[in-house]
């Protein structure tokens, strides 16, 4: 059975409200309007299933990207947009370089384009909730793996089916990722190579050779900050980049973590 698509839309001009619905009218969306961000997050509250969110940046009392900031921090797997004027685009940028958001659509809209940003949002929805039921399947083979490791004699063999296990599941997944070890390409799974234009043959190289200049300063960005999410072109792909430093049990570095999801221009 299919999930069921509700979208949150939260503007205090009633007839955007309106527009919104009537936009949908022949989709099967489940489209749930409120006219302040208090009243959104009431809504969100009982409707703890809500994929998008959809806010007007100028509203009294919160505006749409402290709202959508809000949104994320209580439930972070909702996909937010922000409605606005060109005026506040800085404000918007800013929240999309720090993840508050996905896309910013201009006021007034292209019906056409809200439709398809729509459709990309909840394609975005599923491939991030595909991504996390792996990482759990993941993590339930490694503890599966740990659980009969006191009954095998061969620890050599059991380390081969864990790191089997683990490849297996990191070659499935649905996004294209990239695992760096002291400056090292030492992973990368099949949607990496399909989806970023670099080859096999860049595992076991130095990132110097491998990668382009942007990537390696992209590297050296989450090896300061632990973590950041940058918009760029890999080989004339455009699409959002992840990056994440892997720590030791000491909090050292170990390793660097890459994930790219090709996307439209905002």
């Amino acid at each position: 059975m299919e999930e069921e698509i509700k979208i949150l839309c939260v503007d205090d001009e009633p007839n955007v409200l309106h527009s919104v619905r009537r936009l949908f009218l022949d989709d099967e969306y489940t489209i749930l309007t409120a006219n302040s961000a208090n009243d959104g997050i009431a809504i969100l509250q009982g409707n703890r299933d809500i994929q998008i969110v959809i806010s007007d940046y100028r509203m009294p009392n919160m505006n749409g990207v402290e709202f959508l900031r809000e949104v994320r921090t209580r439930w972070p797997d909702t996909v937010r947009i922000v409605l606005s004027g060109y005026a506040d685009t800085a404000s918007i940028v800013s929240a999309i370089n720090e993840g508050e958001i996905y896309r910013f659509v201009p006021k007034p809209w292209n019906d056409d384009e809200l439709k398809v940003t729509i459709a990309n949002a909840i394609e975005r929805y599923h491939l991030l909730k595909q991504n996390a039921e792996l990482a759990i399947e993941l993590v339930r083979v490694n503890e599966k793996l740990k659980g009969v490791l006191g009954e095998k004699t061969n620890l050599l063999a059991l380390k081969g089916q864990m790191l089997e296990a683990n490849q297996t599941i990191l070659f499935s997944l649905p996004v294209a990722v990239l695992g760096i070890s002291d400056d090292i390409v030492v992973q990368c799974n099949q949607a990496w190579v399909e989806d970023t234009g670099y080859g096999w043959n860049s595992l076991g190289t130095s990132i110097e050779k491998a990668l382009s200049l942007e990537l390696i300063a992209f590297i050296d960005e989450v090896k300061a900050r632990g973590k950041t999410i940058k918009k760029i072109s890999i080989n004339g792909i455009q699409g959002w980049l992840f990056g994440s430093a892997m720590l030791s049990g000491d909090s050292q570095p170990r390793g660097i973590m890459l994930v790219f999801i090709p996307g439209d221009r905002l």
